[in-house]
């Protein structure tokens, strides 16, 4: 196993509200992964509950990586990037990541990866993982990912510690290819395993649900779809598979 980064910090709490409210409240000055082993409100997309059983992952890291808003979101593919090198050494097979931050094993979802930014300046990566058990189905909304476990779907147990054990050097390269070479070698290794490229989907944002074949992501992060009205970027959303 790689070792743990140098400059950044750990911080494993036994209970906690969130692990990325938790690590808005400390504003470390060190880059810093805060580790739940229990959490009591964590939340996901647009406020959306998430299902956190005991034994399941949950960690949030906190830095300051500078850019302006549209480079803080790129964060979201290295990250699953990262979770999916992990997963990969692990021997996982039939994983691929879904626009614009899940982690799907066998078309179910695994992982979730939300990017807010509370102050400016700080960035808060936070990473949910169905590790021993999956949300039931009146857990999630209607219309969402059937969720997996990796215990469940494999047999391979993983404790929180160890995941953040592998994880945590797994995303520091990635960042630094980021950093290093830009967006672009990012992108193409995350193509390499988009669910559903060249298939229809459905993307739905605050304002409006487009459906279209997924036919790129563009330099920017932007999810292009082709429709019968010509290319549509879509910026951010939820996406479904299918039609609407």
């Amino acid at each position: 196993m790689a070792a743990w980064p140098e400059g950044l910090d750990r911080v494993v709490l036994a209970t906690v509200d969130s692990t990325s409210a938790e690590a808005a409240r400390r504003a470390s000055v060190v880059p810093t992964w805060y580790l739940g082993l229990e959490q009591t409100a964590a939340k996901g997309r647009r406020g959306r509950d998430w299902s956190m059983p005991a034994g399941n992952f949950a960690a949030s890291l906190a830095w300051r990586p500078g850019g302006d808003p549209a480079a803080l979101a790129l964060r979201s593919f290295a990250a699953s990037l990262a979770l999916h090198d992990v997963l990969t050494d692990l021997g996982v097979m039939g994983l691929s990541l879904k626009w614009p931050n899940d982690v799907l094993l066998n078309g179910g979802k695994l992982a979730g990866i939300l990017l807010e930014s509370p102050t400016p300046g700080l960035l808060v990566l936070g990473i949910g993982i169905n590790l021993i058990a999956a949300p039931t189905p009146d857990q999630v909304e209607p219309g969402a990912f059937a969720p997996v476990s990796l215990l469940e779907a494999t047999g391979l147990r993983v404790t929180p510690e160890a995941m953040l054990d592998a994880l945590a050097p797994a995303f520091a390269r990635r960042e630094a290819q980021l950093a290093t070479w830009g967006f672009a070698p990012i992108r193409t290794d995350w193509m390499k395993h988009a669910a559903r490229l060249g298939q229809p989907i459905t993307a739905r944002t605050v304002t409006e649900t487009t459906t279209g074949t997924f036919e790129d992501v563009d330099a920017d992060g932007r999810l292009i779809l082709r429709t019968p009205d010509g290319p549509r970027k879509i910026t951010a959303g939820d996406v479904f598979f299918g039609g609407t």
